[in-house]
């Protein structure tokens, strides 16, 4: 049985001090523990004193750690911090704390979880592992106070771009300074070896109305201390959600840095009339049990099964818990806090499916408080099973239950190429007979519409999107092969110019249906 919100109303409080060791105890009381008020900010700083709070309602005891360096040595100052409410520990230091680097460290049940940066960092040293205090001020490029997004007048105008900060200006012939680096599209007048343009003056000349950036938050997979090395990630494992990666900084060591040059890449974006697109990760952490979310409130952030192990609705080891109250609260606010303090104009949710509907029809309403063009899409499915009524996920079928949400149709992707899961069979672009009504399907944008036999549509079996602009119309993303490899593997005998032509087919499919185009 899954254990739903409903399921749960009228359950009896247990002590808001508990072992992990009961997880099903623990789950049915998740929906009791008490919700902090106002903004989940964890330090406010000024020359004269810096305030720390931190929501960890089951902890007996919580120190906060002062440290001069963001990696290495020891707290010069431990500061126990006092209980308040809403199950929020504060304290607050009376000295400049400016350039300086903390911690939180929480004890649950006589046991010391380990230190954390806190849930909601928002600067953080080298390989995120202690929170920073910086001057916001020297963060802003020059006018920033006057970037403004790009008129947008409907979301069937958009066209998006997905692009990898490093793969995109890292050869050795992309003619950019910062390869790799979010400044790389800052820079124009580059070319390639062939006088081909590169960089953002590329992408100026492609049309696109948005760049989808793949994680660009602090993820855990690469080692920002060793970028001489060839490390390479998409960066689908979150560390610190509300602080930019630092290995696309110049300098990672310097938290101020990696936050100045992401709002000067939006900036220059911004200039070019070009839209910026943030992918979020919110359906799963890199690790658990020393994730930051866990040292924080062990078992709250994530979803546990009937025996007390962690769901794996993400494939990644662990599901978020989106249902809950102040993971609901956590996500909405981030995604308010990159509008707000980079200025970001739309979010693409990685398996969107783990999510509850409520949570995301509650970030749309947030979103359109500030700005109703910001778009909001994503993929609407799960790895696995998620641990949470499938009527109640942000599933593509539940489309219809989120107006103004969008999501990705791997019917028409798979009707063009073919089975994502059997690379060496082809579809309608290798003239395979079969998925012409899963073509049909997608040209229309996954709407009710008569010349489309929905009984030989792939994967669904009705139409789900109440208007095309609910579905983003695509033939390849990072994910799997690309087009040119699919095609290469389902026709092994095509020739380059063959893979050209049914390349610019597949685009022309793509950008003639009533979905949003993805390239």
């Amino acid at each position: 049985m899954k254990i739903g919100i409903n399921s749960i109303i009228g359950v009896t409080t247990v002590a808001t001090v508990m072992s992990c060791s009961s997880a099903k105890k623990e789950y049915a009381s998740f929906e009791l523990y008490p919700v902090r008020t106002g903004s989940l900010t964890e330090m406010e700083y000024t020359p004269e004193a810096t305030k720390f709070t931190l929501w960890s309602p089951t902890a007996e005891e919580v120190r906060l750690m002062l440290y001069d360096e963001g990696e290495g040595g020891h707290a010069y100052e431990t500061v126990k911090m006092e209980l308040g409410e809403d199950g929020t520990w504060a304290t607050v230091v009376n000295k400049n704390l400016l350039n300086k680097f903390y911690t939180f460290n929480v004890k649950i049940n006589d046991k010391w979880q380990g230190d954390t940066p806190g849930i909601n960092a928002h600067a953080v040293g080298v390989n995120g592992k202690r929170a920073a205090i910086i001057d916001w001020k020297a963060t802003n490029p020059e006018g920033w106070e006057n970037d403004q997004r790009p008129p947008l007048k409907s979301p069937a105008d958009m066209i998006i771009y997905e692009m990898h900060h490093r793969d995109f200006s890292v050869d050795s012939t992309s003619g950019i300074k910062n390869k790799g680096k979010f400044l790389a599209l800052t820079e124009h007048g580059t070319m390639n070896s062939d006088k081909l343009l590169t960089g953002i003056d590329h992408l100026i000349e492609l049309g696109v109305t948005h760049v989808h950036l793949l994680p660009s938050y602090d993820y855990a997979s690469v080692d920002e201390t060793k970028l001489d090395e060839n490390q390479y990630n998409w960066g689908y494992d979150p560390l610190n959600y509300n602080v930019p990666d630092g290995s696309y900084s110049t300098d990672p060591y310097q938290p101020a840095t990696r936050v100045k040059e992401f709002k000067q890449m939006v900036q220059a974006l911004h200039k070019a009339d070009i839209r910026v697109i943030l992918d979020v990760v919110y359906n799963h952490t890199f690790n658990t049990a020393e994730s930051n979310f866990e040292r924080t409130v062990p078992g709250y952030f994530y979803r546990q099964k009937e025996d007390g192990t962690l769901a794996n609705g993400s494939g990644c080891g662990n599901e978020t818990a989106s249902e809950r109250p102040m993971m609901r609260k956590f996500m909405i606010e981030s995604v308010l806090y990159w509008m707000k303090e980079y200025h970001i104009d739309g979010f693409r949710f990685d398996l969107m499916g783990v999510h509850d509907i409520e949570t995301m029809n509650e970030i749309r309403k947030a979103v359109d408080e500030v700005d109703s063009t910001v778009c909001v899409y994503g993929e609407g499915w799960a790895a696995e099973t998620p641990q949470y009524p499938a009527d109640s996920l942000a599933m593509k079928k539940n489309v219809a239950y989120m107006p103004g949400i969008a999501v990705f149709s791997d019917e028409f992707r798979d009707g063009l190429c073919g089975s994502v899961w059997e690379k060496g069979k082809g579809a309608f672009l290798a003239g395979v007979p079969g998925g012409e009504n899963s073509v049909k399907f997608g040209i229309v944008g996954a709407i009710e519409h008569p010349q489309v036999r929905y009984d030989s549509v792939n994967y669904s079996r009705q139409a789900w999107a109440g208007q095309p602009t609910q579905m983003i119309s695509y033939v390849s993303c990072h994910d799997g092969l690309c087009l040119v490899d699919r095609l290469k593997a389902s026709m092994p005998g095509a020739t380059p110019e063959q893979l050209v032509r049914l390349d610019k087919l597949a685009q022309t499919v793509v950008f003639t249906s009533q979905g949003i185009p993805f390239i």
